[in-house]
């Protein structure tokens, strides 16, 4: 009871702190402190179950489940099966009561065409000169791992209405609803499913149903088939549909596929020289294993410090997986204690903090970082860095991925993405085509007056409300909410209120802390999440260990990075990666490069 009491005390006091004078304005010691308290303080006050929804009991075929992460995700919590399966609610990191889905005349206002026309459209593109554009890329391949609505509803669409001077062909411009939660209540908290599982599980490689998973399979040494793209053979593709989210397939998360396929057949390899007894169904599974912990080390220890670099971030997201103990002294002593604050998160006792555990329309919302990607790509060789093609954003989509990937190496489009860089995450820089976003199955839409209307239709708060329910204080002015004038002015004249500033708009438009991509309000969302996405799956933690992965697939994950990745599979990449500290980082444009 005592430590208790000392912890509330300790969370309530970093709270104070964080909201006197910031966390990011503190030195490194006092600002590593001041959020593991904050962490600690979501984790008791923003973590909200939402009932399983109409997911019906699972069955095992075989005790396969106790070593391997499931197709539909369930048996993750042995004491839980269902808890994270595919088809299961999204929770919630606000209090249930303020998370019913706007009524129709608010739903539509103000405009979200009209919001995305004056406050999003990319006028000139604004870089994100510290990241280069396979950060872009990685977050769009990992979304397509964590959570999916999966299809609308055709009927009954929402309409938008559309402005006499607006090119827009549709008017109104018709939106398909969120498909609904069949077991929803129409009095209740907005609830709706995930079409993925809720696990950090590489679902976005093995696929989320059987008969696809199957396919994929050679059913060798628990390889997949890959071509000489390393993507699945062309005949696959009849099992994908481009009328889903696949139809959001381009270039760049085809070199990120490609990538992780290649990476799981050479695990398989390492691990049957190292383990001839293992069958095909074994390899597999501590393949996927070893794949999705190293995607998800990447992620913590890669990505995230790239595009949140502050110094106390820094050191923080990789303590999720270090421990404040760092890498140096984890791998020369060993995790000799349970506290994973000192020793890192993998390998430590699985704790879901009291709720079932699930991603969160919350989450969802703020990653909707569509401004990273470019609307213009400038395809470059990597032996000279000359240019071999200047396209657009429409000629790496769906239906040209192939076509590229026959004209140009997967190294000139590597080496063109680690030196390109995406757009920032800010008002007016939107990519236009996606605000006008002919998609595969022939359909046309405006991307970022969805992304508005989703958040609303679904419940997730505006702005001021969000902030103030994650221990934020709300802005009173516009001039509060931004630090360009001219913004200012523009939010007032769209909304007139700041209580109804939009969350997508107001973590666009306000001030971020030294060397974050995104805003800080954005960021409360990662403070929790980002450590429980490990701490409650049991393959990350209880079960991170040799009898379920092999010692030969821990060394694995623990020896490897995104540098290493990359370097296995293309390793005349290797110049233009000299002296990068981090592979998100711009790469060496190898006409720099001395002889």
């Amino acid at each position: 009871m005592p430590g208790s009491r000392f912890s509330s005390l300790f969370d309530g006091f970093s709270e104070r702190l964080d909201k006197r004078i910031g966390w990011h304005r503190m030195p490194l010691p006092v600002g590593m402190l001041t959020l593991i308290g904050l962490r600690d303080r979501l984790r008791d006050k923003n973590l909200y179950d939402t009932g399983r929804g109409a997911t019906d009991g699972v069955e095992p075929a075989d005790e396969r489940y106790r070593t391997a992460r499931t197709i539909d995700g369930s048996f993750n919590d042995l004491d839980d099966p269902l808890m994270g399966t595919k088809g299961s609610r999204f929770g919630r990191n606000v209090p249930l009561r303020y998370t019913q889905a706007e009524p129709p005349e608010a739903l539509l206002d103000p405009n979200p065409r009209v919001i995305s026309r004056e406050l999003l459209t990319r006028d000139e593109f604004q870089p994100a000169t510290t990241l280069n554009l396979l950060a872009g890329a990685w977050i769009q391949f990992e979304v397509h791992d964590w959570f999916s609505h999966g299809k609308g509803e055709p009927d009954d669409p929402w309409e938008i209405e559309v402005e006499d001077d607006d090119p827009w062909p549709e008017h109104p411009m018709r939106v398909q609803r969120t498909r609904r939660d069949p077991s929803g209540d129409s009095n209740g908290p907005a609830t709706f499913l995930t079409e993925d599982t809720h696990w950090w599980d590489g679902s976005q490689i093995y696929g989320g149903d059987a008969a696809f998973a199957d396919a994929l399979r050679t059913h060798v040494h628990g390889k997949l088939k890959v071509d000489d793209t390393g993507l699945p053979p062309v005949e696959l593709e009849e099992h994908i549909d481009l009328t889903g989210v696949a139809g959001n397939f381009w270039v760049g998360l085809a070199l990120l596929h490609s990538l992780f396929m290649r990476e799981h057949n050479a695990i398989c390899d390492n691990l049957h020289a190292q383990h001839p007894e293992l069958d095909d169904q074994d390899l597999y599974d501590k393949a996927r294993l070893v794949n999705a912990a190293l995607m998800a080390k990447i992620h913590t220890v890669d990505w995230t410090p790239a595009v949140i670099a502050h110094p106390t971030t820094v050191l923080a997201l990789r303590a999720n997986w270090w421990g404040l103990e760092g890498e140096r002294l984890d791998k020369l002593l060993g995790r000799r204690t349970g506290n994973d604050v000192v020793r890192g998160i993998p390998g430590s006792e699985t704790n879901h903090h009291g709720v079932p555990y699930s991603l969160t329309e919350e989450f969802v919302a703020v990653y909707r970082m569509h401004p990273l990607i470019p609307d213009e790509f400038s395809l470059r060789s990597l032996e000279d860095d000359r240019e071999l093609r200047s396209v657009t954003l429409p000629d790496l989509g769906a239906l040209q991925v192939r076509g590229m990937l026959a004209e140009l190496s997967m190294t000139d489009l590597l080496y063109s993405f680690g030196t390109m860089h995406p757009g920032a995450i800010t008002l007016h820089n939107y990519p236009k085509f996606l605000q006008h976003f002919d998609r595969p199955d022939g359909s046309l839409i405006d991307l970022a007056a969805i992304d508005i209307l989703r958040t609303r239709e679904r419940g997730v708060p505006r702005y001021n409300q969000f902030r103030r329910l994650f221990h934020l204080e709300p802005v009173e002015r516009f001039e509060e909410m931004t630090d360009n004038p001219e913004w200012a002015e523009e939010l007032r004249w769209i909304y007139g209120d700041v209580e109804r500033v939009d969350l997508m708009v107001g973590m666009y438009a306000e001030p971020k802390p030294k060397g974050f991509g995104f805003s800080d309000t954005a960021f409360r969302v990662f403070i929790l999440m980002a450590s429980r996405r490990l701490k409650s799956d049991r393959f990350f933690t209880r079960d991170y260990r040799p009898e379920v992965y092999t010692q030969a697939g821990i060394d694995w994950v623990e020896q490897n990075s995104m540098r290493s990745l990359l370097l296995r599979h293309f390793p005349a990449l290797e110049p233009a990666l000299r002296g990068v500290e981090n592979p998100f980082a711009p790469w060496v444009r190898t006409g720099a490069v001395p002889a």
